[in-house]
This record gives structure tokens, C-alpha cells and sequence, in this order.
């Protein structure tokens, strides 16, 4: 029943989708009233949110009659994780891409923007959103029937049951994902709508600024996730479905970069990055939920491939030529070489430099594949030769463009002054640190630019908030509070790498491993049986220098309705660094274990440093969007014209 249901409210949508795609292009067309085209968003998103909710019914009820519940639901499984299923698998989470893009289409539909410009936009927007109803519709539907009925399912996959992260990273992930859909929306409506669609980004910064920030923080949690359920101390990998969302975010930075000063001048370069943005979040689906890539975070092999490979291409012809078709740019002015636009345009240089360095790497393989050679594995040595130097340029650059003081200064003797603080205690850092630890030149290159980032932005900080008005607008703080983030992860991945120690051994009860200053000695192997499959733990006594004795206990868990063991690392937080302990293996007879023992310093400024960074895009995203609201107030109020005298008032 709930199956029916289900495939009945997925042709509902398509056909709500494709008719709300016909309604707002008829608006744009003729410029009539917008109330038809609204309300069949409005049924769009009701529909998508029907299917999701029948799917979620059915799982709640243990419907193993639905092909999805048969494979990702369970009776064992806690309800939090039954929830959080709908996105484990590649059909659940497509419905979940459904409704997050279908409330995007919804509230782009009740803001107002130039008319021409907002229909074409919501053409665009409806477009994409028929697109993926009919791929969940005729590719991936959920809701097909199994026969004969199975009396239990195995559970969504163990390592999705391990974190309670599960229940925000993907949905955060995908808010930022799809919501690059609407920068691109209007930056494809810009050439359509004519005179109107001068203004394309003014419309599309608030819309890109929310996106960033979701992605951003999505992206943090996914690394924090891996670190703390993987069991292999790590946060960053270079997997080829990681660096799917690093790409896009790479290139929506350079964007949002681009839009500020004369971003008049920029008019071919914003455009292409708003549609470059998009492309590669399609392109990242398609790796993603194709099986073209195989890894920890992909979906297995499934027919969507072709549809969204032939999407991409598609979107690829349609961008090519849109963005060719735009106003003339003005005539180019003369940029001084130390100047905040000059920054901007170097930054935003580099960043799409590292996408293209990163897109290489990851569908290299692919391409190999494809021309019938043996498929070429791409390490994360290539990255860290390539993407790591680039990535340290733009905090340098990033650095310049905080120091806004010293780039306003008309005497460049004098700014060259300003910048000389920053510069001194780069260096100052720079020394110290590498007389003390040798951390390695990319490391020590990383501290000091950080340096010079973090002192920059705080007399910066320091200036605006003495001064009084807009300078101390969460608005025009957003930008150092961004900064200040990614500085900060910036000395997180740098101190990891350089000062990171682990070491692996099989130790007998009584038998002890030691990194740096922590030991870790096996006082015993304890094996339970639960309902959920069985459990081994590792009894360890841990010994810190300057600390007491503790006892921490990993685990492996066996689950035997997928045949699969996951770690369950114990990890100590201190204030510098973690101690991060995973058990590997027990013997059969539980006299000995394999244990591995990291001492990681400096991760916690990774959390501390993403959660800023969203917040900072968070900032601006508000209040771009309070400045959207004054200026539309403002026009909307009469002005009152002169009074004549002895006129009634």
C-alpha cells in the first residue's frame, strides 16, 4: 500500500514539476500574472514532501514489502537510525535531494527580483527539479515491491549507525549542494532576461553566501565523522567522492570573491564560475551515485549513471553557450598591484586552479578506465604536490585581502608600512618554529601564513569594532570571522600532518605500545553478544605524561546481517591534541590484540576553525539579506516632496 502510494506521489511530482517549468516559462514569456506558476511550485514541493514522508512511514512500520525498507531497514535498528536511513542509500537519498531542491524552487518563488529575471531563474530551477523526478521516478524508485516478503532487514550500513552526525551531515551537505542550483539559475536567466538581468548578482549573492556556508559546514562534519568512525585517525583522504565536495566549494569561494568591488568588470568570470559551481555538484552526483568510484563514501553500482552523465553534458552545452551570450564588459581600469581587487582576482585565480588540479585527480582513473588501460590509482601524494602549495598561496593572498586598511592606503609606502605587522610576526613565527620543531617547509610556510592571516584580521577587527555604524555590522564582520576559520584549519591540517605519530602493534595481556609521551598497556580482551551481533573490546590502560591513569576500552563490532566489522576508536580530547586509540584485530583465543596508537596534535582547531568559516558565510548570507530587505523598503516608501507655505499639513 504504501508502495503504491509512494510511486503515485513520484509521477504526481513530475508531473507538478513539469507543469510549474511550463507555467513560469509562459510568465516570462508573456509577463503574466505569477499566481498559477506559484502554486504549482508550491504542489512540487508538497508532492516531494509526501514521498519522503511515505518512505519514512514505511520504514518506521517495518514495510519490508518496499525494496528500500528490505534492504536498509531493520527491527534491531533504533528509531534515530531508521530515520536518518532514508539518506543511507541511493533511492532514499535521492528523495531527500528531492525535497531540499523542490524548497529551495518554493522560496526562490515568494521572493521578489526583476520579473523577467526571477521567471527565467525559476524555469531553470523547475528544470532541474523534473530532472530528478524522473530519475527517481524511472531509475531509482524506492517504493518497488519485494517478493516474497522478507521477515527482517539487514539495517542501513553499520558505519552509518556509529555517529549521530549521521542525522546532520548529509542533509547540511546536500542544502549546500543544491543550493548552488540558484546562483546558477539566475546566472542562465541573466543573458534571457535582457536589460533585467544586469542585476543577476545582487539576486544570486545572498542565495550563493547560504549555500556556501551549509556546504562549508557540511563538508567539516563529514571530515569529523570520518575521524571519528573510520578508526584510521585520519579527516582527509583525497577520496574521489571528498574531493566531490570539495569542488564545487572551491569554485562557489572564488565566486562569492569575484562578486565584491567592480565585480561590474567581472561580468563573463562571475557568470562562468556561478555555472562552473553547479556543473561540478552534478558531476559529483554522478560519481557519487553512479558506482563509477569506488569508495567508503560512494553508493554502489546502479542504472542512474547514463541519465546523469547525459544531465551533466547537457548543462555543460547550455552554460557554454548562455554564459558566451552577455552584455559587453565595460571598458578595463587600471588595477594597482597592491590593491584589495587585485587580491580578489588572484585568489579567486588560484582557487579555480586547485579545483582544476583536484578535478584531474579524481577523474584521471576514469578516463584511464575508459581508454581501455589498466585503471591508475591517484594517491594523495599527487594532491599534497600540487594542491597543498597552491592552497598555502591563497592564505597568503587571503592575508593581503584582510589587511584592508593597508590596501586602502593611496600612499603604497604607507601600506606597504601597515603590512609590515603582519609580515613581522609571520616571520617572527616562522623562525621559532622552525628552530624549535622542524616541522617541514610546506608546514612552517603554513604557520607563518597563518600568522600573517590571524594578526592582519585582528587589527582589522580591532579598527571596526572602535568605530561606530555599519563597520560593526554582523554583515561586515562576516568576512574576518571567515578568514579567522579557515586560518585556523589551516594550523589544524598543518600541525596534524607535521607533528602526527601512530604506531601499530599486536600486544599480549600485560604488553604495552608507546608514541611520543602516551603508553598504552592490553589488560584483557572481553567479548559480549548482543542483539545486534557481537562485540569485542580492548581493556587498555593509558598513561600520559603529567596525567593520571585511565582506562579506555575500543571496539570491533560485527554485524552479521551485512557480514561486515567497523571500529569503534576511543579517542581522548585534550586542549593541543587527541589520543586516538583503535583496536585492528583479536586473536581468536583473546590473548592478544592489534592495536594502533596516534597522538594527534592540533585537530582541534579543524572543528573550531570550519565551524567559524560557516559561520562567517552564515554572517553574510544575513546580512546580505537584510541589505536586499532595506533596499526594498526604502524604494517601496514615497518620498515626501516639498510642503508650499500655508499648505495644510
Amino acid at each position: 500500500m504504501l508502495g503504491d502510494l509512494g510511486t503515485a506521489s513520484l509521477a504526481v511530482g513530475l508531473l507538478c514539476a513539469t507543469l510549474t517549468a511550463l507555467l513560469w516559462l509562459r510568465t516570462a514569456l508573456f509577463a503574466v500574472p505569477t499566481r498559477p506558476a506559484r502554486l504549482a511550485t508550491a504542489a512540487t514541493l508538497a508532492t516531494a514532501a509526501v514521498a519522503c514522508g511515505l518512505l519514512e512511514a514505511a520504514l518506521l512500520r517495518h514495510d519490508f514489502s518496499v525494496r528500500f525498507v528490505a534492504e536498509n531497514g531493520g527491527r534491531q535498528v533504533p528509531v534515530y537510525y531508521t530515520l536518518t536511513s532514508l539518506w543511507s542509500a541511493l533511492d532514499g537519498s535521492l528523495l531527500l535531494w528531492l525535497l531540499i531542491l523542490a524548497g529551495y524552487a518554493a522560496l526562490l518563488a515568494h521572493r521578489r527580483h526583476p520579473a523577467r529575471l526571477h521567471a527565467y531563474a525559476m524555469v531553470v530551477v523547475s528544470t532541474v527539479t523534473m530532472f530528478f523526478f524522473a530519475l527517481s521516478y524511472f531509475a531509482a524508485s524506492p517504493f518497488r515491491e519485494v517478493s516474497p516478503v522478507p521477515a527482517d532487514g539487514p539495517g542501513p550500513n553499520p558505519l552509518l549507525q556509529q555517529h549521530p552526525a549521521m542525522g546532520v551531515h548529509p542533509p547540511l551537505l546536500y542544502a549546500g549542494y543544491i543550493g548552488l542550483v540558484v546562483p546558477f539559475a539566475f546566472a542562465i536567466a541573466a543573458p534571457l532576461a535582457g536589460q533585467e538581468g544586469r542585476g543577476w548578482l545582487r539576486a544570486a549573492r545572498p542565495w550563493a553566501l547560504a549555500a556556501w556556508a551549509a556546504l562549508t559546514a557540511g563538508i567539516g562534519l563529514g571530515a569529523w565523522w570520518s575521524y571519528a568512525v573510520l578508526g584510521w585517525g585520519g579527516y582527509w583522504a583525497w577520496d574521489p567522492v571528498e574531493n566531490a565536495s570539495l569542488l564545487p566549494w572551491l569554485t562557489a569561494t572564488a565566486f562569492l570573491h569575484t562578486t565584491l568591488g567592480r565585480a561590474a568588470g567581472r561580468a563573463g568570470w562571475n557568470l562562468t564560475l556561478a555555472c562552473a559551481s553547479f556543473v561540478l555538484v552534478l558531476l559529483g552526483t554522478f560519481l557519487t551515485r553512479s558506482g563509477a568510484v569506488a569508495s567508503v563514501h560512494a553508493f554502489t553500482d546502479s542504472p542512474l549513471g547514463p541519465m546523469l552523465l547525459g544531465f551533466v553534458l547537457l548543462t555543460v552545452v547550455v552554460s557554454t553557450v548562455l554564459t558566451g551570450w552577455h552584455t559587453p564588459e565595460p571598458a578595463r581600469q587600471s588595477t594597482p598591484l597592491l590593491s584589495r581587487t587585485s587580491a580578489v582576482l588572484v585568489n579567486g585565480v588560484l582557487l579555480v586552479t586547485i579545483a582544476a588540479v583536484v578535478l584531474i585527480g579524481t577523474i584521471f582513473p576514469l578516463l584511464s578506465d575508459s581508454l581501455g588501460e589498466v585503471r591508475t590509482s591517484v594517491g594523495p601524494g599527487y594532491y599534497q604536490r600540487t594542491a597543498v602549495p597552491l592552497a598555502i598561496a591563497v592564505l597568503l593572498v587571503m592575508g593581503v585581502m584582510g589587511v584592508t586598511p593597508a590596501l586602502r592606503a593611496r600612499d603604497r609606502t604607507q601600506a606597504l608600512r601597515r603590512l609590515a605587522v603582519p609580515g613581522g610576526v609571520a616571520l617572527a613565527t616562522v623562525a621559532v618554529v622552525g628552530l624549535l620543531s622542524r616541522p617541514g617547509p610546506a608546514a612552517l610556510t603554513a604557520f607563518g601564513a597563518a600568522a600573517f592571516v590571524l594578526t592582519g584580521l585582528t587589527a582589522e577587527l580591532g579598527g571596526r569594532l572602535g568605530r561606530s555604524g555599519q563597520d560593526r555590522r554582523p554583515g561586515r564582520l562576516a568576512g574576518l570571522v571567515g578568514h579567522a576559520g579557515i586560518a585556523l584549519v589551516a594550523v589544524g591540517v598543518a600541525g596534524s600532518s607535521a607533528y602526527g605519530q601512530d604506531a601499530e602493534r599486536t600486544l599480549r595481556t600485560g604488553e604495552s605500545l608507546r608514541v611520543a609521551d602516551v603508553t598504552v598497556r592490553l589488560l584483557g580482551v572481553d567479548r559480549a553478544a548482543g542483539s545486534g551481533g557481537m562485540a569485542v573490546h580492548a581493556r587498555l590502560r593509558l598513561t600520559e605524561s603529567g596525567d593520571a591513569e585511565r582506562d579506555v576500552t575500543p571496539a570491533l563490532r560485527y554485524h552479521p546481517a551485512r557480514d561486515t566489522a567497523v571500529t569503534v576508536p576511543t579517542i581522548d580530547t585534550g586542549l593541543l591534541r587527541d589520543t586516538y586509540v583503535t583496536l585492528i584485530a583479536v586473536a581468536p583465543d583473546s590473548g592478544s590484540a592489534t592495536v594502533r596508537l596516534a597522538v594527534n596534535p592540533l585537530v582541534g582547531l579543524l572543528w573550531a576553525g570550519g565551524a567559524l568559516t560557516a559561520t562567517g558565510g552564515l554572517l553574510a548570507a544575513i546580512g546580505t539579506a537584510r541589505s536586499r530587505r532595506r533596499l526594498h523598503r526604502d524604494v517601496a516608501l514615497p518620498t515626501p516632496g516639498p510642503v508650499a507655505a500655508g499648505a495644510p499639513k
